[in-house]
């Protein structure tokens, strides 16, 4: 995301509640603000010529913070402080 100023996140099913829950954690964390959510229904197929099984499906998209940043800096900073204290 460091080169680009928005990343979307998409799901289905089951995986939703993950997805949800790295954008909460961007969010929270200051690096991310959420610009669009969209839900929907599509239908999948477990193989060619089979009855289609509608799933649901998320797609979240998030733009950079102001501080994304320096706060990826601080963050490479405290990186390499542990790696030092480590070797």
């Amino acid at each position: 995301m460091q080169q680009y100023n928005e990343v979307e996140l998409s799901a289905l099913g089951m995986a939703i509640s993950t997805v949800v829950t790295i954008a909460e954690i961007l969010k929270n964390n200051g690096f991310a603000v959420e610009k669009k959510i969209k839900t929907l229904t599509v239908d999948m197929r477990d193989e060619p010529g089979a009855r289609p099984i509608p799933k649901a499906k998320i797609e979240i998209v998030l733009g950079k913070t102001e501080k994304f940043d320096e706060l990826m800096a601080a963050e490479a900073e405290q990186n390499g402080d542990n790696e030092e204290q480590q070797n």
